[in-house]
């Protein structure tokens, strides 16, 4: 296979002129008590904030928040392709040397300038601390250090060549100020409250758990139109469940539910007066993983069997009321429309070649037509829709004569057991699956942080590593050929890919929907915008 010059790689980085003239954007805002003036949007959630460090393992709450005050150098449109935001520009200077070239007219909430040297700062201490459940520190593996090459360029030494850092890193690394998290000797452990300094559309100013957490405008902000974001302030109000949530937004108590609203209410409240419901791609997937280290699930024909007793249209109807569309058995979203293979076919729901699969593979039916196979799956009780599709396996795989035990249990055990490989099936879903090449490392390679199925195919490891150093255009090509060898030896059984809806009152406009359950509208490009219609 023949590969271009990292040379002609790095003409094609993506890119944007570079922002010129004096330093802006950034600069606090009123706090509270002066009244500034512009709408307050009131937003619903569920969770409370763990942590406001955004380089520590957090909650969903924890997330929106903090993706409001720390800006990423990459961002994703609806199609799964990352785009500009901090970052104007990267690629490749040689195999090893990756770079990003970032924005000149940006300042933290404090008024000191955004540099380069805040980004190497963040990477350095990630690959330092290793913060607890930072995603960002699985792919720095390549990594060996970053370097400030001047104010606006950042230099990545890479160990070894790795083609999907740049955006990886990009896109899920919030960057922190140096000279405030530079001062503690251990970012990972680093509390962070009171006195924030950040550099999103807005800032937080208070925090009261269980209760409500107040952002205000931060301005200039480069990103927002005219460079002044379209609102005063953020609020978090806290509610115990979807159903508070709900009548919240009716009563006009909140103008915004965070979180994705349940299917079932999805159609009650596309009918009320009031209220917009808004539809945001899915970009994850809903799966079940067999664990190959558990017998008899290293036989392909068991694996098989397992897959053609799964009805996956009944499913997505039933249970996702058709708010969910097939990936065609392949673990890429088909929202990725570079890397999504429309070849690929789902596995047929077919109890009785599911049947014929065991007898096969040597197994014998009772004479209550079971083949003997008993086999344990672990899902969480906190995921109401898992739960319920959870279920609806154990019956169909009834069907075809095997049968499973189900394990629900509490999010903290479920997480537990998932670690300790203490399943036989696990079932779960992925939030953000947005780079085929990164997401298959980590999930089909030996020792793969999200390796569930405990594969280890050299087959499919090595046209993963191809993927990791060759160029985008040859990288769809090996990452179709692993798909293809995912599919068909059921090392990853995809359920479907969900998308979501969040809900909001109609008077309200502006937002932007960015892809997964994780983004939605409260990424800071939408809520920069959000205005009322009045």
């Amino acid at each position: 296979m023949r590969r271009r010059s990292f040379a002609a790689l790095a003409a094609t980085a993506v890119g944007a002129p570079a922002a010129g003239g004096v330093l802006a954007g950034c600069a606090p805002s009123p706090r509270p008590g002066s009244r500034a003036a512009g709408a307050t949007l009131t937003v619903a959630t569920t969770t409370d904030v763990v942590n406001f460090n955004p380089l520590v393992g957090n909650s969903r709450t924890d997330y929106w928040i903090t993706d409001l005050m720390y800006p990423r150098l990459l961002t994703i449109d609806e199609a799964g392709n990352k785009q500009p935001w901090l970052a104007v520009r990267y690629g490749y200077h040689d195999p090893k040397t990756g770079y990003y070239r970032i924005r000149d007219d940006v300042r933290w909430s404090d008024g000191k300038p955004v540099t380069a040297a805040d980004v190497a700062f963040t990477i350095n201490a990630i690959k330092r601390d290793k913060p607890a459940g930072n995603t960002t520190f699985g792919q720095l593996t390549n990594v060996a250090r970053a370097s400030a090459a001047s104010a606006t360029e950042v230099l990545l030494h890479l160990s070894k060549p790795d083609q999907t850092v740049l955006r990886e890193v990009g896109f899920w690394m919030n960057v922190v100020p140096a000279h405030v998290f530079g001062k503690v000797s251990n970012v990972a452990t680093f509390a962070n409250t009171g006195d924030w300094v950040g550099c999103g559309p807005y800032t937080l100013v208070s925090a009261a758990k269980g209760q409500a957490y107040t952002l205000e405008r931060t301005e200039p902000y480069p990103w927002a139109p005219g460079g002044k974001p379209s609102l005063a302030r953020v609020v978090f109000r806290v509610y115990p469940d979807i159903n508070t949530e709900i009548l919240a937004l009716r009563s006009g108590e909140v103008d915004l539910i965070a979180n994705t609203l349940p299917p079932a209410q999805v159609d009650v409240l596309r009918h009320t007066t009031g209220i917009t419901v808004r539809k945001v791609p899915g970009l994850g997937y809903a799966h079940l993983a067999y664990n190959m280290k558990h017998k008899p699930l290293d036989k392909l024909a068991v694996r098989q069997a397992l897959a053609h007793a799964v009805d996956y249209a009944a499913i997505r109807r039933v249970v996702l009321q058709g708010q969910a569309v097939s990936t065609h058995s392949s673990p890429i979203a088909p929202v990725l429309t570079a890397y999504a293979d429309p070849s690929m076919t789902e596995y047929r729901h077919d109890p009785a070649h599911a049947r014929r699969l065991l007898r096969q593979a040597g197994y014998h039916a009772d004479a209550r037509g079971r083949f003997g196979l008993s086999l344990r799956m672990i899902y969480s009780l906190q995921d109401a829709v898992t739960a319920q599709w959870a279920s609806m396996v154990a019956s169909d795989a009834a069907k075809a004569g095997i049968t499973i035990t189900l394990q629900g249990m509490d999010r903290n055990t479920y997480l537990a057991k998932t670690d300790a490989g203490d399943y036989d099936i696990y079932a779960g879903n992925f939030a953000i699956m947005d780079d085929p090449v990164t997401n298959m490392a980590l999930t089909y390679l030996p020792g793969g942080a999200i390796n569930y199925s405990k594969v280890d195919d050299p087959a499919l490891s090595k046209l993963i590593t191809d993927a990791q150093v060759a160029t985008p255009d040859e990288q769809r090509e090996l990452v179709a050929k692993a798909a293809h060898l995912v599919r068909d030896n059921v090392y990853d059984n995809v359920v479907y890919m969900q998308n979501f809806y969040v809900a909001h009152r109609t008077e309200w406009t502006g937002f932007v929907a960015k892809p997964s359950e994780l983004l939605t509208v409260v990424d800071p490009a939408s809520l920069a915008r959000v205005r009322t219609r009045s």
